[in-house]
Formats: C-alpha cells, sequence, structure tokens
C-alpha cells in the first residue's frame, strides 16, 4: 500500500467527509506529517508549514505538481476542514494573523500527529477512537447541518422522512400533507421522488400490482396516490421550474399505464398563481390544477366532470 493510500485509510477513519477523501488531501496529510514515500508513520511530525510549503513538498516527494493557482483550492477544500476536524493548528506560533493574511501557517495538533505515529499498530484503532471521542468526526457534523436544512415530510402512516432543501420538495410536501387530504382522502401514497435522492417513497410490490414495473419508476410523475376503494390513481406533477401535465407527458404515461387497470386522474400542483401563469397554456385538457397558496380550491381543465379519471377513447 502506498503512502498515499495509507493517508487516504487515515482520513476515513478520522470521519473526513468525502470531499476530503481524495489525492489532494492525502498529499496535505503527508506535507503536514513531513512524510515521504518512505517515511514510517512513526517519525510523523509537525512542522509549521504555510500552503506555498505544502505545495512545494507535494512537487518534491511526490511529483504532484499542483498549479500556483491551487493554493485557494488546498486552502479551502482540504486544510480549512483539517482544522475544523483538529487535525490542524493554524498559527500556533502567532495566533494574530488576520484571516487572509500570506504568512498563515499551520501544523498538525498535538492530538492528530499521537493518532498517526500509531498507523500500522494495534493501538491505532484505540487512538482513532479516543481522538474521535474527543472532537467528534466532521463527516457527521456536516452530515447534521444538512439534515438540518432538509425539508420534512410527514407520510400517512405517521412515518417521516426528511427531503433535499428546495422549492419542488416543499411543493411535493405540500401535495401530499394538504393536497391528499382535501382531494384524495383515504388514498396511499405509493410513489415520491426526491431532487437529491430519486426515489425517497417507492411502494414497489403495490406498484407492480397496479402493472407498472419497477423499471419504469424514471418515467413516474412526482408523486402517486392510489385510492383504492375508487380505484383511482393519482398522478401529480409537482411544477416549480418545468414538468407540468402536458399533453405529450399525458401521453406518455397513459402508454407507460396501458395495462394499469385503475382509472386515472391527472393533476399537475403550483406553489402560487404566478407560477402557474407561466404554465398554463402547455396544460393538458381533462387534467386538474392545485395551487398550494389556495390549498382548498382546484382549476379544472373542461371535461364532464370535475374531478375524477375520464374513460379512455381510442384513437
Amino acid at each position: 500500500m502506498s503512502k498515499q493510500q495509507e493517508a487516504l485509510k487515515i482520513l476515513r477513519a478520522l470521519g473526513l467527509p468525502r470531499a476530503q477523501q481524495n489525492e489532494r488531501s492525502a498529499l496535505t496529510l503527508l506535507a503536514l506529517a513531513g512524510l515521504g514515500p518512505r517515511g514510517s508513520w512513526a517519525n510523523a511530525q509537525k512542522p509549521l508549514l504555510r500552503i506555498w510549503d505544502i505545495i512545494g513538498f507535494m512537487r518534491e516527494k511526490y511529483g504532484k505538481d499542483y498549479a500556483a493557482n491551487s493554493r485557494e483550492t488546498i486552502r479551502r477544500q482540504t486544510v480549512h476542514q483539517f482544522e475544523q476536524a483538529r487535525l490542524v493548528d493554524r498559527n500556533p506560533d502567532d495566533p494574530s494573523h488576520p484571516t487572509n493574511s500570506g504568512n498563515n501557517c499551520y501544523s498538525l495538533s498535538d492530538a492528530a500527529t499521537a493518532v498517526l505515529k500509531t498507523y500500522g499498530t494495534a493501538a491505532f484503532g484505540r487512538a482513532v477512537d479516543k481522538f474521535v471521542q474527543r472532537f467528534g468526526q466532521l463527516e457527521q457534523a456536516y452530515s447534521k447541518r444538512r439534515d438540518l436544512r432538509k425539508v420534512k415530510l410527514e407520510l400517512p402512516t405517521g412515518a417521516t422522512v426528511k427531503l433535499s432543501p428546495g422549492k419542488h420538495n416543499a411543493l411535493q410536501v405540500a401535495v401530499v400533507e394538504q393536497f391528499g387530504p382535501r382531494f384524495a382522502p383515504g388514498a396511499k401514497l405509493l410513489y415520491l421522488g426526491d431532487t437529491a435522492k430519486k426515489h425517497v417513497v417507492c411502494a414497489a410490490d403495490e406498484l407492480k400490482k397496479l402493472s407498472i414495473g419497477i423499471t419504469q419508476h424514471d418515467k413516474l410523475p412526482d408523486i402517486v396516490l392510489y385510492h383504492a376503494e375508487k380505484n383511482w390513481l393519482f398522478l401529480i406533477e409537482a411544477v416549480t421550474t418545468h414538468g407540468p401535465v402536458t399533453p405529450k407527458r399525458h401521453a406518455e404515461m397513459e402508454t407507460m399505464l396501458a395495462r394499469c387497470p385503475a382509472e386515472r386522474v391527472y393533476v399537475t400542483a403550483f406553489l402560487d398563481k404566478a407560477d402557474f401563469r407561466r404554465y398554463a397554456g402547455d396544460i393538458a385538457w381533462e387534467t386538474e390544477v392545485w395551487i398550494a397558496e389556495m390549498p382548498d380550491h382546484m382549476i379544472h381543465f373542461n371535461g364532464p366532470k370535475f374531478l375524477g379519471p375520464y374513460e379512455l377513447r381510442e384513437g
């Protein structure tokens, strides 16, 4: 195993985020420890280095020649995270240096140096555990911050899921929590996508019973509700930047659902009237529109019924 691979293994063990589990970060750790390709972790040091010094070490010892404009990348995408993870101390010789000073220097913390010196020995695991207990893992800390920004969605079952932040998922939450109880009471949520994770809710077995193959998920609308008593399938597109139920989209979904025994109700959902006005000319006839800022009302695009499936017509 190369020194770079060993450095990556140490970074993973200490809980550095994935963005800092790369060649740049591994070489930075080796520079801060003063270890060349043949060096021993037991001899890890803690020299005081500027970013320029780190780049020079990489070039001299590992033949990695980072361009001068990479300095800020190394500082912002590796060294700052090392500092937050308590692997590194900034300006231990003179803490009065301003943040943007060209004289800022970095060195391994005493605690991190102690861990590095045990790598390859039976004591490494215990040293890592002691470090993590004392300082925590940056990867977990970052994950918690991301979770705080996520949109919580309470499902009809009482379970709660978290969606990535953004207008689209905020609208999806409104559809499930406000549209569903008003216009599809008793319907079950079979499918819900996320802008970050492809599928958050996916009742694959129930979709299969309705002859909706699991390989067709990419073609499904944002939300699928099913009312078993009425045998109605609600196909809902949540629109913030694109994707209303256009005639083309309607035809695509009808083709996909050709073997589905349920009757279909197509709905385009918007956050507000301004978004609706942008897409009003694109929406297919014989579909429904729901606007979250007016949750008690629906806009019906023609047809003999206000809300309900339409008989399929050949041709």
